[in-house]
Formats: C-alpha cells, structure tokens, sequence
C-alpha cells in the first residue's frame, strides 16, 4: 500500500475506484488537523516547561511561607505576557520568538521559502519540506505492525490503524454511517445536501471535492506522465498506475469477510458485501427504489428526468446510457465480432450471442417463482412474473392506460402521437410496429413462411395459418 499523495484521484470513469483513492485525500487532510494540533500542543509544552521553571524559582526555602499555586500561575501568565512581544498585525495572535513570529506572517503573505529541489514545490517551514522530500527518496519510516504496510508520515499510520481497530469516530447525522476520519464525514455530507462547491474554470463542470476537480481538469491539459511498462498505457496519477498493474500481477489484496471471494480494489469488495448484507444506500429522489451502487441510481434516475446525454455521432438518436449507445453505434458500423459456435450466425454484442446460443443448447437458466415455467432471458422472466403479480409499472403520458412492458407503452403512444416510423421498402407505405410492416412487405416479395403440416399450404402470417388449421380439426 503507498503512501497517500494530497488530491489525486481515480478517473471519473471507474467510480468504484474513486472511493479507495478519497481515502488517500481524507487522510491527508487529516495530518493538517493533526500538524495543527501539534503545533498547539508545541506551545503548550513551553508554556508548561515555563510554568515549571516559575515554580522552581519559588520553590519554598526553610522558614518562608509558600506561594499558593494560584499565585504561581499568576506570576507566570505575567512572565509569558511580557515574553509574548511578538504581536501580528494582520490578525493579532502573540509570539514568545521572533523566529515564530515570522513563520505565522507567511500565512498572511504567502511566502514558501522553502523549495524542493526535485520538483519545484515550496513550503512555508523546512519540517513540511522535509517530509515532502520522502516522496522522492521513497522513506517511510512508519510501519504498521499488523499488516507491513509503512508510511512517510506517523499521522498517516495513525490514520491507517483505524482500519484494523475498526474504529470510527465520525458519524453523519443524517444516515447514521460512520467514517474513520472527519474529512470522510465532511465529503459524505454532500451527498445529502447535492453541494458542488468546486468548479472547473474550463467547462464549467462542478464537484463536491477539490481533489475530484483537480483531477478532471488534467482531462482538459491530457498529461498522463506514469506509465505501465507491461502494456504501455498511460494514466494520469500514480493511485492510478497502481491499480491497473493488479490487472497484470493478478493481485487481489481484499477478501470478502462473507465468502472467499477476493478483489483487486476495496471499493469493488464494498459493493460485493452489500449482495450479503443487501444493503441499498442510494435511493432514488423521486421514486422509493433503492440501489447499492450510485451508478444504476444515475441512470435510473433519467427514467424520470427523460436526460439521455449520450448522442450517436452518425444521427441525432440520444441515449440515458453509454454503453446502449456503443450498442447502437454498431448498426452504422455493422461490426459483428461474435460468431456464434453452433451456426454462421454474429453478433455485435457477446451477451446476445450468449443468448442467441441457448437456442442450440435449450439452456433456460431463469424459473418462474410463482410457477415452474422457465426461460432463457431475465427480461422475459420478469415480464412474465407481472403476470402473476399483475404489476403494470409503464402509464402512458397520454392517458391512463399502463401497460407491463415499455415496449408495449411505446406501441401505444403512436395511437395518440400519428407516429409510423417503419417504411415499407417497396412502395413506402409506413406503419407504427415492424411486425406489421414485415407482414405487409410479404405482399411484395410473395413470402409464404407458415406452411401447414397437414396439406402443405403455406401463409404469409401464423393467424391465417391457424384459422386454416380448423379444417382439419
């Protein structure tokens, strides 16, 4: 495990990711707490040490009579105000030095003069230089007895020992979670109240954390200095880079406490956890559905706000998801790189094929829970089950008809839009439903597919061949 570099972050891409690298910057904005805490304890300390030194000049001597400690300590706050000489006058606060002094009127003016000579970076006092120095010479002089794992900073180990006390000290008020540091309670927060303080001056793209928007704004330069040597790809952060060499060495660190099941990334074993616990923290804001990843909630969500961000390059159709438009883009491109193992038949998707060959194999993995009828497609099932339950989640926005499936609520709203997108190709007479304009096209080409057992006639649709089967009967 590295040490924590200050805000630098997993593309935005992988969200998983991200929540492993927020606990690098929340553990950074942890030592400042703690450096301030330090330097206030400094003080104390010295003024201790000074109270100690008063009370050893009146220490009682043989025949006199002792100073009560109350009268010490007022003896000694009037050594210390007259020590304290060293006023700043941009915001009052006393030094003993002149030495602190000066240091405290950097943060007033900005001053940094100290510089690494390795990268360039200043800091106010020499002690921040130096520990900054340990990032380049690579010193991590704190190691955690329990797992290995060492660090440049004690604060830093101090921090990372939380993770196995399973101390957390930090609860949000308003769900009850709770954070192994302050800064990881202050980042959450934002979640309930949607505050994106932090803007991109480029695009204008706002976000809840700095270090989230230092790392966008590196899409904007395309810097991407660390590189895999296995594969050659570049990433714009060093948490980056390490992550995706997992992929080459197999490294899975983290274990489900649940099953044996391992994971490259901590935010991955988060999210695998919740299928035992069945934990679903993200609810939607204008439903009562609840997920366990804030990615589906997104998207869900443009169910009800009707955004469909994701526009194909090739025409003006738009998309709610990324992936369904990779999908569609393939039509344009007719890329079909999956060939199915039992036929000549492709595919521009794997997950189709895997579904086009249950056909060959009679595979039907998915059983109704209210009868025993099974199906080869999890869609089906579940349509199928709104038989049973009678749920008909899809109304049309015209009237007040609902309907079990959306493909069906579409179909409908032609009736109230005039809409016919489907042109027949020979004589372009158009119609609201394939199906029907596939049955009309038949009229031209003479196609005859529904052939009747007993007496050989064909039929261009399967109604028509059922009425003729009556015959028979």
């Amino acid at each position: 495990m590295s040490d924590p570099e200050p805000c630098r972050m997993k593309h935005t891409e992988d969200p998983e990711e991200q929540r492993d690298l927020m606990e690098v910057k929340e553990e950074s904005e942890e030592l400042s707490e703690v450096k301030e805490e330090s330097e206030e304890l400094s003080e104390v300390k010295e003024e201790s040490e000074e109270l100690s030194e008063v009370e050893e000049e009146h220490h009682v001597k043989p025949g006199e009579k002792p100073l009560s400690r109350s009268k010490t300590k007022k003896t000694f706050l009037k050594k210390t105000r007259a020590k304290k000489s060293f006023t700043c006058t941009q915001c009052g606060k006393s030094y003993t030095t002149k030495h602190n002094h000066e240091r405290h009127l950097r943060i007033h003016t900005g001053e940094k003069p100290h510089t690494c000579d390795q990268c360039g970076k200043s800091f106010i006092q020499t002690s921040s230089l130096k520990k900054h120095m340990r990032i380049h010479t690579g010193e991590k002089p704190h190691m955690c007895v329990q797992c290995g794992n060492s660090f440049t900073l004690k604060q830093h180990l101090d921090v990372h020992m939380r993770v196995h006390t399973g101390e957390k000290l930090f609860t949000c008020d308003q769900c009850g979670k709770t954070f192994v540091v302050s800064s990881n309670l202050k980042a959450h927060l934002r979640v309930h109240t949607k505050e994106k303080p932090h803007s991109c001056s480029v695009c204008g793209k706002s976000f809840s954390q700095r270090c989230h928007l230092h790392k966008h704004q590196k899409i904007h330069t395309d810097v991407r200095e660390y590189m895999c040597f296995e594969c050659g790809k570049t990433f714009i952060t060093a948490e980056q880079l390490k992550l995706h060499q997992r992929i080459h060495t197999g490294e899975k660190p983290h274990k489900c406490s649940h099953c044996d099941k391992r994971f490259s990334l901590f935010a991955n074993l988060k999210t695998h956890e919740r299928i035992h616990t069945g934990e679903k923290p993200y609810k939607c804001s204008h439903c009562d559905k609840r997920f366990s990843q804030s990615a589906p909630l997104k998207t869900h969500e443009r169910i009800h706000t009707g955004e469909k961000p994701y526009k194909c390059s090739h025409c003006d159709k738009r998309f709610s998801q990324s992936a369904t438009l990779k999908t569609h883009e393939k039509i344009h491109s007719g890329e079909k790189p999956y060939k199915c193992s039992h036929c000549d038949k492709r595919f521009s998707l794997l997950a189709n094929l895997k579904t086009h060959e249950r056909i060959h194999t009679g595979e039907k993995p998915y059983k109704c829970s209210h009868c025993d009828k099974r199906f080869s497609l999890l869609a089906n099932l579940k349509t199928h089950e709104r038989i049973h339950t009678g749920e008909k989640p899809y109304k049309c926005s015209h009237c007040d008809k609902r309907f079990s499936q959306s493909a069906t609520m579409k179909t409908h709203k032609r009736i109230h839009t005039g809409e016919k997108p489907y042109k027949c190709s020979h004589c372009g007479k158009r119609f609201s439903q394939s199906a029907t304009m596939k049955t009309h096209e038949r009229i031209h080409s003479g196609e005859k597919p529904f052939t009747c057992d007993q007496c050989g006639k064909s039929f261009t649709q399967s109604a028509s061949l059922k009425s003729h089967m009556k015959i028979h009967t």
